[in-house]
């Protein structure tokens, strides 16, 4: 299976990212999410996380990252140095796609980044296999769909998905299911 995720923020102890995840230290976040990962991610598994895996510790978070199920690929964010960027090459089961990439899954295609950018518009009637979806992070809004008004922008961060990674055809379901309600959005003359 295919999931998606950003925004770890492994050792980052500042009650504002924490906090609103529903913890009450970095310590126990940064169990919880390796514990979340791990119960539903197999090793057979990829996993996509679309930037800032770690701030502070690197040591303590190569040991965290290193633990997680799963084949992972990333994306860089904003806390992702140049440093970090050069520690995770040498982690087994990593691969750095750079600053974005596309995916191709199916008939769906994404455009994988960490800053919400904007591909393409949710116009009704349009199907969506024709359509290049954004999934990204950086924002941690707890609202999966908070950029919809701005062009077809889906959210993977923890912050939106009860700090766990999402499967690629829940991502695809929930999407359609936005998608389908009313959704007024003016076409380009």
């Amino acid at each position: 299976m295919i999931y998606f995720t950003a925004d770890l923020h492994f050792f980052h102890d500042k009650e504002f990212v924490y906090g609103p995840r529903g913890f009450s230290s970095v310590e126990e976040m940064d169990l919880r999410i390796a514990e979340n990962w791990n119960a539903i991610i197999g090793f057979q598994d990829e996993v996509y996380v679309l930037g800032d895996l770690m701030l502070n510790d690197t040591d303590r978070g190569i040991g965290l990252w290193n633990s997680l199920a799963g084949k992972k690929y990333v994306i860089t964010g904003n806390h992702d140095t140049e440093r970090k960027i050069a520690l995770y090459r040498e982690c087994p089961n990593t691969v750095l796609l750079g600053d974005a990439a596309r995916f191709k899954y199916g008939k769906y295609s994404f455009y994988l980044s960490h800053y919400p950018t904007m591909t393409d518009r949710m116009y009704p009637g349009d199907h969506l296999s024709h359509k290049l979806i954004n999934l990204c992070g950086h924002t941690h809004t707890t609202d999966r769909f908070s950029d919809m008004d701005k062009g077809l922008i889906y959210h993977v961060e923890l912050d939106c998905h009860d700090n766990r990674p999402i499967n690629i055809n829940d991502i695809i379901e929930d999407i359609k299911g936005i998608e389908s309600k009313e959704v007024s959005y003016e076409r380009d003359s």
